[in-house]
């Protein structure tokens, strides 16, 4: 039986046409493979690319360009609570793990007066100012667009429903073994799903530039575990992508089996971020290729005679 690929794409892809942009990322995994001497073992019929870009967009009603003032000026009016506690706090952690110092990212010596409102806008200013240095290529509105895509779907229950259902449906077409690939908040989405008892038959999730390691993420979507019904578990990422900040190891994301953490990727793309990049790396594309072999590897791991590429 042919096995299927299931791609799971991040934010931003609402204006992209669905066809187009599954091309771009069967075009990335063919260069990837060709650095190894690979093809792509399967027809792109069993490609499967669910496109939920207009979802985030058309249930949320918020243009880009709007969300984008409304991230950056923050304050107490602009955003619920939540939301604003969630962004800051997420925010802080990616420019810490960066490297920021704690100093850089508080604006006022302890004990200054400053009104509330204020102060929380100033803070994520300068928060995003400090991403903006240590990003280059992405940078802090950028970052903060994916944090705020992320809470969205974590916790609108129609745009988790509507999302979720889309990419159950494309599970469901391949009516066999499956390998999921997803990127970004893409790696969220297929996590959750494949958690939550629609991971059937996946004999690799791969995970690329994830941001599940990060707190406030991770504590939204405990109980943490590996998916039921999924093989092996590989994250790849970038050491400078922020966005894939830390890893999914024993400490940060403690689940049986455990993921195995690929940190050597080299994405050549200018923000470190980009699924190109990732998906061009040999490492990252020979694993994909394996699994997508007949006779690859299933829920035991790897096939006889393959290890990590």
């Amino acid at each position: 039986m042919t096995r299927t690929l299931l791609l799971v794409h991040g934010r931003s892809q609402e204006d992209r046409d669905p066809d187009e942009l599954k091309a771009e990322w069967v075009d990335a995994l063919r260069r990837g493979l060709a650095r190894r001497g690979l093809t792509l073992p399967v027809p792109e019929s069993a490609i499967r690319f669910p496109h939920y870009g207009s979802t985030l967009r058309d249930l949320t009603r918020r243009p880009a360009d709007e969300a984008a003032e409304i991230i950056v000026r923050s304050t107490g009016q602009d955003l619920d609570p939540h939301r604003a506690r969630f962004l800051e706090a997420t925010l802080r952690e990616i420019a810490l793990g960066a490297g920021a110092g704690e100093d850089e990212l508080f604006p006022h010596p302890p004990g200054a007066v400053v009104e509330r409102g204020a102060a929380q806008s100033e803070r994520m200013r300068t928060i995003l100012g400090v991403l903006d240095r240590r990003a280059p290529g992405l940078g802090g509105a950028a970052i903060a667009l994916l944090v705020d895509d992320v809470h969205a779907y974590l916790r609108i229950p129609a745009i988790t429903r509507r999302i979720d259902d889309g990419v159950r449906a494309a599970l469901a077409s391949s009516g066999g073994p499956c390998v999921v690939v997803a990127h970004s908040l893409g790696s969220v989405v297929a996590y959750r799903v494949l958690r939550d008892g629609d991971g059937r038959n996946v004999p690799l999730l791969v995970t690329l530039g994830s941001p599940l390691g990060v707190s406030t993420i991770r504590r939204t979507l405990r109980p943490l575990r590996h998916p039921e019904g999924v093989g092996r578990w590989l994250n790849a990422r970038d050491v400078r992508d922020l966005v894939a900040l830390h890893a999914l190891d024993a400490e940060r994301f403690p689940v049986t089996p455990p993921v195995e953490d690929l940190a050597t990727v080299d994405n050549h793309m200018p923000n470190r971020h980009g699924i190109a990049g990732y998906l061009g790396d040999p490492d990252v594309a020979a694993r994909i290729h394996d699994a997508l072999c007949p006779g690859g590897p299933d829920v035991t791991g790897h096939a006889p005679g393959r290890g990590p590429a």
